[in-house]
């Protein structure tokens, strides 16, 4: 019988392989910190409040860069929709809980079982630390890490290990298609606003196949 311990534990072991990706995406987050002026203090303070990596590679990235505080909020926010998603996937499966574990295990944003939230805050509370303990290294000594070593192609390799396999039925494949190519087309556009062109056609290419199936 799985016990509240063992399914907190089944939630470690599944997240310990993403990790191998997330240290060095975590160091690299450190290290734009320190390039984009942030403060040491500022910049570990996004881990702990956003906690999104995406978001706070491009808004340390876009800050660094003098761009307008609405622009950098707008990006994020629209960088961040993708959490919409992922809690109206696990909503059904938490909806028993109190709001004291909904609101904790929507911070840490897998399988309908009455231990389901201790899998989930097992993965959850394991990717925080990490990630915590990683980005303060990245900050920290950052400005130490050798240019050599590459650290930036963590970041993509990342992200295609986690779209990739996801990328099972005609509308994911759509709208991670014209994402892309959007993204590459709109690369010029000033204020990193091809990210936001690129999202918003991906999302739109996703729903257009999706309502045609």
């Amino acid at each position: 019988m799985q016990t509240k311990l063992s399914a907190f534990g089944l939630g470690v072991r599944t997240i310990a392989p993403m990790l191998l990706g997330v240290v060095p995406f975590a160091l690299v987050y450190g290290v734009v910190v320190n390039g984009a002026g942030l403060s040491p203090s500022i910049g570990w303070a996004m881990s702990q409040i956003i906690f999104a990596g995406s978001s706070q590679l491009i808004t340390a990235r876009l800050f660094g860069e003098g761009t307008p505080l609405l622009t950098i909020v707008l990006t994020a926010a629209i960088i961040n929709l993708r959490h919409m998603l992922y809690s109206a996937s696990v909503a059904p499966y938490m909806q028993h809980l109190s709001r004291k574990w909904r609101g904790l295990l929507a911070y840490l944003l897998t399988d309908p079982d009455p231990l389901a939230h201790w899998i989930f805050f097992g993965c959850g509370a394991t990717l925080w630390f990490t990630w915590q303990i990683s980005t303060g290294i990245g900050i920290f000594i950052g400005g130490q890490i050798p240019a050599s070593w590459g650290l930036d192609f963590a970041v993509p390799l990342t992200f295609i290990a986690i779209v990739f396999p996801a990328l099972r039925h005609k509308a994911d494949i759509a709208a991670a298609a014209v994402a892309g190519g959007g993204a590459v087309l709109a690369f010029a556009m000033p204020l990193k606003l091809g990210l936001i062109v690129a999202t918003l056609l991906g999302i739109a290419a996703g729903v257009l196949m999706e309502a045609k199936s």
